[in-house]
């Protein structure tokens, strides 16, 4: 099938190894030496030659044969789940940058067409694979983004019509219930989606080609639209439902929007400065993406904010002076409203455990607390490079066989970068020495007793290394009378007195396409080397590879020279420890800085400083039980699910403030404690039961997508809003009404009055 693709013109055999190489070589080889045709053979006849072809075969080709079956073989049987042909292909003449890449995925997806087609039967089928076609393959990211989110918009439309809605009262009828709440639904979304529109262009600006702060878009950055819906909607549903409270009041349009926005946007104001501060400590992460994603979310938080609380009230105040000339304002409806509606009316019901049973609901929440943590400790880290990529893509399931059969592939290689002053005795001979070291390490594949590793030093050897179309002499006698003469040992080391940088000329000049990959510079200016290692760690083993290499790579650094080991698996191992070891600090930090300002904020608007701690402490429980419950559902913690800690503080700590900033009107506004938190729990419980379950459902489409950190964001951001919706309304009542209770024993309320008449939050 491969010679009737196209693919067959830039096939690339050389001396030491044909075009194609198969796990059955060895059994072809064997055959044709004994003149035995294969077409005939059956089962236990290929076993057998197999096993003869192992047994006599020079040790390296007996080696190289192993490594092409599955690592779960059993080659005693001989029996094999899997097995490897291995194509190479020339593509040198392809041109330079993006077209080349374009070029060899078109040529490599032709193969894989051809390569697919074939049918051996028996069971066995044919995977093709190559990196070219797992990133070349039309992923449709973007579409898969679009399609996502535009469910979860209508999602949450469908939900706002039910939290907007009003029951029709007095002037108001059916019809006008319905323009009003559809006029509010219209509102909500407009400034949600230009907060998004500003976030993106703000970006734009920030990133390369101007101001240069921030790197390109990427994929986590597509979670902060996310974020941006649902503090949006959180905002505007306490906005909306506390200027309809104020109507229901008998105020004005004007009094109404002006009472809206000096009590729930002082909420608003702290909400947006703690949840901004704890987004950009995301800018000590290691993760440049991360760090990008705290940025963004920064500024798409604060355009959300800025539109929420002057864009929505100017509209809306325009709106309703008309209707109040008309007399058309329902001020009867939306003095009913609270009362009246399910969201209010149940969450005012959960105000019965901070008034009879406070210490029990925390001693419970606390267990949680501590289970959660456990949960924390117990969390997988991973992360691959194939997750953005669809799942059911038939390129991710033949490397995910790759990782399980062969320990990451044959095709996995790790590359070690030297650079210095490379071409002198010293150096020359601490490579000679890594090379030996790396035949016993494991995960790096041998021929022999020497570890698959091209270099400068293999170079030389695989010149020095007879031939038999050269009768027995050195492949390049002559770069094997220059480098002799200048001090090459046959052994391959060097005199302390050598000419490497002579050797090295000869041997670019005798193999320029072999030493050019592995030798960076000039005659009498090299300036790097590089080892290109064919192993099989995988991604779990990648860790302990980067460690073995180093280790391996002594000699080379003690010569004084830079050793860099690194590959795909090993730069997502250090991604991961490097998001392990700043979890816990980011975490620490962003909790510190959010209440260390609402601890300043109560300071200074009521003198209880306490309150910023007692706000603060149930989104510490909210962070525990979602990671709990990302342990108790397998969720691992990744670049993507990195953003736990700043995206459930982001949603909880508004929540809270909410409960807490309400609290304090309604103990001055209340003489009885329970009738002060069963109206905080009425009015802002209700709007944020409606604020999460709109969130919650709205994203909750995202479990359903086919790439894994969407589903596992979607699982995330569910538990998240729900964690801090169930903190909200029954961890932190039960501790305000236990700070309260403490506060009236000691006549604290009459100052709590004198305080708060500043900023008119007493009952008039």
């Amino acid at each position: 099938m491969v010679a009737e693709s196209r693919a067959s013109e830039y096939l690339s055999e050389q001396p030491e190894r044909p075009a194609i190489v198969s796990y059955m070589d060895g059994v072809l080889g064997a055959a044709a030496q004994q003149g035995i045709p294969t077409e005939g053979l059956g089962d236990d006849e290929v076993k057998g030659i197999y096993q003869q072809a192992a047994q006599f075969a020079p040790p390296e080709q007996a080696d190289f044969l192993a490594q092409l079956v599955s690592q779960n073989a059993d080659l005693t049987v001989p029996s094999a789940p899997a097995g490897l042909a291995i194509i190479f292909l020339d593509v040198s003449e392809f041109s330079d940058g993006d077209d080349a890449f374009n070029e060899l995925v078109d040529l490599e997806a032709e193969l894989g067409r051809a390569l697919r087609d074939i049918e051996p039967g028996g069971g066995v089928s044919v995977q093709p694979f190559s990196f070219a076609l797992l990133f070349g393959q039309d992923t449709d990211f973007l579409a898969e983004v679009g399609r996502l989110f535009s469910f979860a918009i209508l999602i949450i439309l469908l939900i706002l019509g039910f939290v907007y809605f009003i029951r029709p009262k007095g002037r108001m009828t059916l019809g006008r219930a319905v323009r009003r709440s559809g006029a509010d639904i219209v509102l909500t979304m407009a400034v949600i989606l230009m907060a998004i529109t500003w976030e993106q262009g703000i970006g734009v600006l920030l990133g390369p080609g101007y101001l240069e702060v921030i790197g390109p878009f990427n994929e986590i950055g597509q979670i902060i639209p996310i974020l941006l819906v649902g503090l949006g909607v959180d905002y505007a549903i306490h906005l909306t439902a506390r200027y309809r409270e104020e109507l229901g009041k008998g105020r004005s349009a004007d009094g109404a929007t002006g009472r809206a926005i000096s009590t729930v946007g002082v909420a608003l104001i702290l909400a947006t400065v703690t949840t901004a501060v704890g987004f950009l400590t995301n800018v000590f992460n290691p993760v440049p993406a991360l760090v990008d994603f705290g940025i963004l979310s920064a500024v798409g938080i604060g355009a959300a904010f800025l539109l929420m609380l002057t864009f929505v009230p100017a509209v809306r105040l325009l709106l309703d002076r008309r209707a109040e000339r008309a007399e058309r304002l329902p001020v009867e409806a939306f003095s009913a409203d609270a009362k009246e509606r399910l969201l209010p009316k149940l969450m005012a019901r959960t105000a019965v455990l901070a008034e009879h049973a406070p210490i029990p609901t925390l001693i419970v929440a606390i267990v949680l607390g501590g289970v959660g943590y456990f949960g924390l400790t117990q969390l997988d880290t991973k992360f691959s490079f194939t997750d953005f990529l669809p799942e059911d893509s038939p390129a991710v399931a033949t490397f995910n066989t790759l990782s399980d059969e062969f320990g990451g592939g044959f095709g996995e290689s790790a590359s070690v970068l030297i650079e210095g002053d490379v071409a002198t005795p010293a150096s020359h001979n601490a490579m000679l020495s890594a090379w030996g070291n790396l035949a016993d390490t494991e995960n790096v594949s041998k021929f022999g007793d020497f570890a698959a590793a091209q270099s400068p030093v293999s170079v030389i050897g695989t010149l020095l290394q007879p031939t038999p179309e050269s009768a027995g002499q050195p492949a390049s006698a002559e770069f094997a009378a220059v480098a002799f003469a200048n001090g090459l040992q046959p052994d391959l080391s060097v005199a302390a007195d050598a000419d490497v940088d002579a050797i090295y000329g000869a041997a670019l000049a005798a193999a320029p396409d072999q030493m050019g990959q592995v030798l960076s510079g000039s005659v009498g200016d090299f300036v790097a080397a590089q080892f290109i290692i064919q192993t099989s760690a995988g991604e779990e083993g990648a860790a302990q590879l980067q460690a073995d290499l180093e280790e391996d790579f002594a000699p080379v650094t003690n010569a004084g020279l830079n050793v860099i080991a690194t590959s795909q698996e090993i730069i997502s191992a250090v991604i991961i420890q490097s998001l392990s070891d700043s979890q816990v600090r980011s975490l620490f930090i962003t909790l510190a800085a959010a209440m260390l300002l609402l601890v300043v904020n109560f300071w200074f608007e009521s003198r209880r400083p306490f309150l910023g701690v007692i706000t603060i402490l149930p989104v510490v429980l909210v962070v525990l039980w979602t990671f709990g419950m990302m342990a108790a559902t397998g969720i691992p913690f990744n670049p993507v699910t990195a953003t736990l800690s700043a995206l459930a503080i982001g949603i909880g700590v508004p929540f809270t403030i909410h409960v807490t900033h309400r609290f304090q009107e309604d103990r001055i506004r209340f003489d009885e404690p329970d009738d002060a938190i069963r109206s905080t729990a009425r009015h802002t419980g209700g709007a944020l039961a409606g604020s999460a379950f709109t969130t919650m459902a709205g994203f909750g489409v995202l479990i359903t997508s086919s790439l894994k950190p969407f589903a596992q964001m979607g699982q995330v951001t569910v538990y998240a809003i729900g964690f801090a919706l169930v903190a909200s309304v029954l961890v932190l009542p039960s501790m305000l009404a236990l700070w309260d209770g403490w506060h009236r024993k000691r006549g604290d309320a009459v100052l709590d009055r004198a305080a708060l008449e500043a900023v008119e939050l007493v009952k008039e």
